[in-house]
Order: structure tokens, then C-alpha cells, then sequence
């Protein structure tokens, strides 16, 4: 879910070249009601937090997460989050991102070893 077309095209892109069939959503509206059309049959959620609409990036994937617990979930943006208590298990990438830290990111996600954990936070220097 993204609502900037190009790096929406990119990202679709790089996950059809790694094998993955691809849905993309402009806002969490949509999203969502994609998801439950296909009733929760997906295998990731990548979602930007600042999408248009009143469902904004963090709480469609609360959503997700409630609904869907085994979906494993990546939350994009600019902006860095400081996780609260309540928060999904998610693996967030900053943008602008490279497709090796997407790549890391999907790893990281797939593993659900994160809550809201920026990538590089656990290295020295991170």
C-alpha cells in the first residue's frame, strides 16, 4: 500500500522479480477491503503510513495484525515512529529505502522477530 505511483511501480517491480504475486493498494481503504475480498490470503503487507484517507499506515496494520496475526507485516516512511505499547508487530524501513534494505526488511518480517524495530538498531553504530 502506497500511494506514490512510482515507488509503487518499483516496489510491485522488485516483488513480482522475487517470485511474489503482487496486489497494490493507493490507501488502506482499498486495502483492506482487498484483504478481506481474498479473505486474509496474503503472505506480506507492506504499507505506507502516509497514505491519503482516514486509515493511515500504523492502524491498518493494528488491523491486520488483529484480524490477520500470521501475515507477517513491513510499515514504510519517512518519518521515524516510536513504537507504544499497544503497536503491531511490524518491521518498519525508512524511506528513502535501497532494494537491500527492502530485501533486509522482507527477511526481517518473514522471521517476525521485530516490533516496530528500525533496521540497523540492533548493530553498533545503528
Amino acid at each position: 500500500m502506497e500511494d506514490d505511483e512510482t515507488l509503487n511501480m518499483v516496489l510491485a517491480q522488485i516483488l513480482t522479480e522475487l517470485g511474489a504475486c503482487v496486489a497494490s493498494f493507493g490507501n488502506a481503504e482499498d486495502a483492506l477491503i482487498g484483504l478481506l475480498e481474498n479473505h486474509g490470503a496474503c503472505s506480506l503487507v507492506i504499507a505506507d503510513h502516509g497514505v491519503p484517507g482516514a486509515l493511515k499506515g500504523l492502524e491498518f496494520l493494528q488491523m491486520v495484525a488483529e484480524k490477520w496475526p500470521h501475515i507477517p507485516t513491513i510499515l514504510t516512511s519517512g518519518y521515524h515512529f516510536q513504537p507504544t505499547g499497544d503497536a503491531p508487530p511490524v518491521t518498519f524501513l525508512f524511506k528513502p529505502w535501497s532494494v537491500e534494505e527492502l530485501l533486509s526488511a522482507i527477511g526481517q518480517a518473514m522471521a517476525r522477530d521485530s516490533v516496530i524495530t528500525p533496521l540497523g538498531a540492533d548493530q553498533p553504530g545503528g
